[in-house]
């Protein structure tokens, strides 16, 4: 039988909850878990009835970065093993930044490396007010190398600099002040903290949602130009002649519910 190091459940409202599962060793990945995310994440991008995404584990802690057998094992290959390891663990960071739906990220106890990447991934997160983070990577003579976009997005270079070279633990309290964060909740609450950012989310147009994160994605840190320009006013053109967008302006116009919660 094969052990799978992720699960995934979806309730009747299309909340998928993707799930870390390794506590024993305190959800640390490796090649296996990666593999398991990237399809688990492709899978669920396809499903038209998931809205949100939901990133969580199981266990004390969220995820203790990398397993330290598999860097281990790590060690003994070439450049080039290594390069295609590094690979997958991009692809991984990628596709779930530029997930199509609402990605919530709920954090508790321990977050060292990769697993910032992991956080630093998604639209929303909240941690438990125990929750600690740390970019642990030169403590062992590596670098956050592949997450290192991502957590510069979150916190900005100034707060790398520090975090990057020093890999100090820091506190869920300093995550939402460096801007990893967006909500620091009481231990063991959570599942109810991030009930109301659900109801919100769901509440709105899927196409639009999804037609959001790609502006947000394409417009992120570039200068103001012609280009952009275009690009945004192309942007709003073509989702008010989209179906959902004539539908949604409708429902408006006409004071009801829009057909996406009518169908719900």
């Amino acid at each position: 039988m094969t052990k799978h190091y992720t699960e995934v459940a979806i309730d009747p409202r299309g909340v998928a909850s993707l799930i870390l599962n390794r506590p024993d060793v305190h959800n640390a990945f490796d090649d296996l878990m990666i593999a398991e995310l990237i399809n688990q994440l492709d899978t669920l991008a396809a499903d038209d009835n998931v809205k949100v995404l939901v990133l969580k584990s199981r266990g004390k802690n969220f995820s203790a970065g990398a397993d330290l057998n598999w860097m281990r094992s790590m060690a003994k290959k070439d450049y080039q093993q290594n390069l295609e390891d590094a690979s997958e663990l991009a692809t991984l960071m990628h596709k779930l930044d530029k997930f199509p739906k609402p990605t919530i990220a709920l954090v508790q106890g321990a977050a060292f490396g990769g697993a910032v990447g992991l956080v630093a991934c998604c639209d929303i997160a909240l941690a438990d007010a125990s929750a600690s983070f740390c970019l642990s990577e030169v403590k062992i003579g590596l670098i956050p190398a592949v997450i290192s976009p991502y957590v510069m997005r979150a916190l900005g270079e100034r707060q790398c600099r520090r975090y990057f070279l020093t890999a100090e633990r820091f506190s869920a309290e300093t995550a939402a002040t460096l801007g990893l964060l967006h909500q620091v909740v009481n231990n063991d609450s959570l599942e109810d903290a991030v009930e109301p950012i659900l109801q919100a989310a769901l509440q709105n147009s899927p196409a639009a949602v999804s037609a959001a994160k790609s502006l947000l994605h394409n417009i992120y840190n570039r200068k103001i130009s012609n280009n952009v320009i275009a690009h945004t006013t192309q942007a709003i053109a073509e989702i008010r002649v989209s179906a959902e967008g004539q539908e949604g302006l409708s429902a408006f116009l006409e004071k009801r519910a829009p057909n996406w919660l009518q169908n719900n």
